[in-house]
């Protein structure tokens, strides 16, 4: 496989869509049978929202040594599965690879159309409002609020992104907002644009409304981004539309391609799992956000 590496803009990735403007409002209903986690094993859980009849829960691996007067960064991965599917067991690798790097890491839940009959709009509006938790509770955390990385994968991307977005999208809060940006961005084959025809129908408002790379702010966090160039659910083309409009507006984007991959292709292929934490290390120790800061 041979890797490529195009610019550098703020890390994150994910894609969505609607059809028209009545399925974009109609309530989608559960789909799958998955099971939502109240316990993963090795992580601390917190509800970080407490709604009804379910709580919005993140889980917490913290690395050898942490205490809680530490201020250490933070990793933050949001699962995929296109709005509709997906537990936040999906994540938790991520969040455990970040604890052996000494960063604290996290795998949130966020309400999917398939546990809970929602659609982008609430899932965006959980993980703004998760980041937003784990600002206000830095100092229990033993982390630093300035040095929070945000990352998703698919649909997890597109969260990820708009937590960097600094005006709330439809169906979101400004008080559940993040109080300032994430220090960086990592998305894995993310939807950066909704407002295309395969993912309309799942956004629960006017696709450009909650597409990221539409609604960018002029300055976004540094961003790594990772794509296949067979994938067919987010093209590679989303991908590059969203590196070359952040680097147009002045902000950092990496975009590295697996040759061949599709959208799973950390799957597919299992050795771009090992050079995506390897690209994600590289990227963070570059930027000084491994490791803690007293």
């Amino acid at each position: 496989m041979h890797l490529f590496v195009r610019g550098l803009v703020p890390l994150v990735i994910l894609a969505l869509g609607v059809t028209t403007h009545a399925q974009t409002t109609r309530r989608a209903r559960p789909t799958t049978a998955e099971t939502t986690p109240t316990s993963i094993p090795g992580a601390e859980m917190h509800v970080y929202r407490d709604l009804k009849p379910e709580p919005m829960r993140l889980f917490v691996f913290k690395p050898e040594g942490w205490s809680a007067t530490d201020r250490r960064s933070t990793f933050v991965f949001f699962f995929g599965g296109g709005w509709s599917a997906g537990t936040p067991e999906r994540s938790a690798g991520w969040a455990k690879a970040a604890a052996k790097w000494g960063l604290v890491g996290i795998a949130p839940d966020y309400r999917t159309r398939g546990r809970f009959g929602t659609s982008a709009l609430e899932a965006v509006s959980d993980g703004r409002a998760a980041i937003r938790w784990l600002q206000d509770h830095a100092n229990e955390l033993g982390i630093d609020p300035a040095r929070i990385i945000v990352g998703g994968s698919s649909a997890g991307g597109h969260l990820a992104l708009w937590t960097a977005i600094t005006k709330p999208p439809p169906g979101s809060m400004a008080e559940e907002s993040p109080t300032t940006k994430p220090a960086a961005l990592v998305l894995v084959s993310a939807a950066s644009n909704t407002d295309y025809e395969r993912f309309r129908n799942r956004m629960g408002a006017e696709p450009r409304l909650i597409s990221p790379v539409h609604q960018l702010d002029a300055k976004m966090p540094p961003v790594i981004a990772f794509h296949g160039d067979s994938d067919t659910t987010v093209p590679l083309e989303h991908a590059k539309a969203l590196r070359d409009k952040l680097v147009e507006s002045g902000n950092k984007c990496e975009l590295i391609v697996a040759e061949g991959g599709i959208h799973t292709f950390t799957t597919q292929m299992p050795e771009w799992r090992k050079k995506c934490e390897e690209g994600i290390r590289a990227f963070l120790e570059k930027r000084g956000l491994l490791g803690e800061t007293k």
